[in-house]
């Protein structure tokens, strides 16, 4: 485990980036497959957040049936959403700032003490990770690559309308792979990505967790959150199923679970109560569904 990350200087930003009248916008990562986590890491950015924010799922079938999203399936994708982080400038007509991050996230921190961050010298900013992952394999079954700035862009304040990121145009998203992207090849000079305190992207199970009260400002579940039976004593799990208990009073139904809710490798049981948790789920149950 690693025990610290970069630290970030102040905003040059002379001007609030969130109003009631324009939000700060925010898109989340979005995955069928674990519809809870998106639904979570939502919750607890609003709840956190003292500045108005817009939160929008990045659906793929959404953004597929749009003619935003024209990429074939990628053997080494292994969210829905791998390649839909970098439609953000597009989304955002290539003006203001926005957030992307994962959908396995929980905020803890306000966001507008990341949102102060914001530098109007750099195209993207991000949590400069060296990370190498201790899982092999991920828990969709693709295999787990290590790569430069891996987990760089998990978590990314976009400058939309930076030059530099001008050329992330709808066919460079849709055409090049995903090496070029994740590691932000579009941006030739590298003096124009900052660098943000890896308490906003807090890899669990990687960084040493904080001594005594102190939190992250947002926990990453990279590999493997609570909401997998498997991973259920994870690094601030505790924190994670308190925030799941508190979305889940806000509806005015009870929910069932998702399908990773009732994954497991090890033959570990689903949360109980639920009208599906005696049904494990199987990725031959995926295929079974896309004949």
């Amino acid at each position: 485990m690693k025990e610290n990350g970069p630290a970030n200087g102040s905003s040059t930003m002379t001007t609030p980036l969130a109003s009631r009248n324009h939000p700060f916008r925010v898109y989340l990562g979005y995955d069928s497959h674990e519809d809870i986590t998106y639904e979570v890491a939502k919750f607890s950015l609003e709840k956190n957040s003292s500045v108005p924010v817009h939160v929008t799922p990045l659906k793929r079938a959404d953004l597929r049936a749009q003619g935003v999203y024209r990429r074939e399936q990628d053997p080494k994708q292994s969210t829905e959403f791998t390649y839909c982080r970098f439609f953000v400038p597009y989304l955002n007509n290539y003006k203001g700032w926005a957030l992307f991050t994962d959908d396995d996230f929980l905020f803890l921190g306000d966001l507008k003490d990341l949102i102060d961050q914001c530098d109007d010298r750099y195209a993207v900013m991000c949590v400069q990770h060296d990370y190498t992952p201790t899982a092999h394999v991920k828990l969709a079954g693709v295999t787990q690559e290590s790569y430069p700035r891996k987990n760089w862009s998990s978590m990314v304040l976009y400058n939309c309308g930076h030059p530099a990121n001008v050329g992330l145009t709808l066919d460079v998203v849709n055409e090049k792979p995903g090496s070029f992207l994740h590691r932000f090849s579009w941006i030739d000079d590298d003096s124009l990505i900052g660098a943000i305190d890896y308490e906003w992207n807090f890899l669990s199970e990687w960084y040493k967790p904080y001594a005594g009260d102190r939190l992250p400002k947002a926990v990453h579940y990279t590999e493997g959150g609570p909401w997998f039976p498997d991973y259920r004593n994870t690094d601030y799990a505790e924190q994670w199923m308190g925030y799941l208990r508190e979305y889940e009073a806000t509806l005015a139904a009870k929910r069932k679970l998702c399908p990773y809710e009732r994954f497991s490798k090890k033959g570990n049981a689903p949360l109980p109560g639920y009208a599906n948790s005696d049904t494990i789920w199987t990725w031959e149950d995926e295929e079974d569904t896309q004949k």
